[in-house]
């Protein structure tokens, strides 16, 4: 089995900016990358997290250290651009794993956020015809 370094992408939103709220979302959605991806910690390379000017409770990266085997796992925090009438209250994350080729990739977008990329709502797969992508709101990344 061939395996190669790959990219998710990935998003939630928080009820409020308060560490209990950041952590909540943030365990939320990184349980949902490594069951729906079928990931191990161990395959991540790294991972980039970026949160809204309005969340400033805590830093991402710390909610995910606490998790089993992620303490080894390289990981930065920033403060994503502010676009006026962007979503709020956003975090978001690229992470960049070693997965088999084959595999497909479900890239998480959850809570407000989902409607940040509806079309990838669904498998990628690097096999396969291009996925041709339609976005109508200036929300979406």
């Amino acid at each position: 089995m061939d395996w190669q370094m790959r990219a998710i992408r990935g998003a939630t939103t928080v009820s409020e900016n308060t560490i209990e709220a950041m952590r909540e979302a943030v365990t939320e959605l990184l349980d949902e990358l490594e069951s729906r991806n079928n990931l191990q910690p161990k395959d991540i390379i790294s991972v980039t997290f970026s949160v809204t000017k309005d969340l400033d409770a805590i830093f991402p990266a710390a909610i995910a250290r606490t998790r089993p085997d992620w303490d080894g796992v390289a990981m930065l925090d920033v403060q994503q651009m502010h676009v006026e009438g962007s979503l709020q209250r956003c975090i978001r994350f690229l992470i960049h794993v070693y997965l088999p080729i084959s595999a497909p990739i479900y890239h998480i977008y959850l809570r407000h956020a989902a409607n940040l990329r509806p079309d990838w709502s669904l498998p990628q797969s690097l096999a396969g015809s291009p996925q041709v992508v339609v976005t109508t709101s200036s929300d979406r990344e």
